[in-house]
């Protein structure tokens, strides 16, 4: 069987490489993480497979909705990407106040909207760049010091990747 932290990893390296070409797979993935967060307090008592393919379901649709609507899915994507991303991190760095993970959740999710909104590409090679990055990191179980660090270099490594291939995608 196939471990979460494997897929966390695949699902990291995709978001990296290729987040802004495949712009519906981000929305999918952000989809499916939120999914996977949100379904088994939706679905109490349910067996694990429903949980997860309520969440895969969820996923695809969302995809399959930002290939249609882009903007508008686009923007909200940014929200639940800016937000997951916030949340993730303050439960990583252990913030101990009642509400400190949703506040910053909804306040990052709310910048990340509107920059979706007004600079799509940027916004998208960063945010992608970033949540692939903390997808690996945290699927290898490091300390914070070296956990710090391969977040850092992959985040970069994602968005030097993914601008060259813009660049290259306008220079034709």
């Amino acid at each position: 069987m196939v471990s979460l932290d494997t897929i966390n990893t695949l699902a990291g390296i995709c978001l990296i490489m290729f987040g802004r070409q495949l712009y519906w797979l981000f929305v999918g993935l952000v989809v499916l993480l939120y999914g996977l967060l949100a379904v088994p307090q939706l679905l109490l008592g349910r067996p694990g497979w429903m949980v997860v393919a309520a969440a895969l379901g969820s996923g695809a649709l969302a995809g399959l909705l930002a290939v249609f609507f882009k903007r508008i899915v686009m923007a909200v994507a940014g929200f639940l990407a800016g937000g997951f991303f916030a949340f993730s991190l303050a439960h990583y760095f252990h913030l101990t106040a009642e509400h400190a993970p949703w506040i910053a959740g909804a306040i990052a999710g709310a910048l990340c909207a509107v920059l979706f909104a007004v600079f799509f590409d940027w916004s998208i090679i960063i945010l992608s760049s970033l949540i692939g990055s903390l997808l690996i990191t945290q699927s290898l179980h490091e300390g914070v010091a070296a956990s710090v660090i391969i977040f850092t270099a992959l985040s970069i490594a994602g968005v030097v990747a993914q601008a060259a291939v813009m660049h290259k995608a306008t220079a034709k």
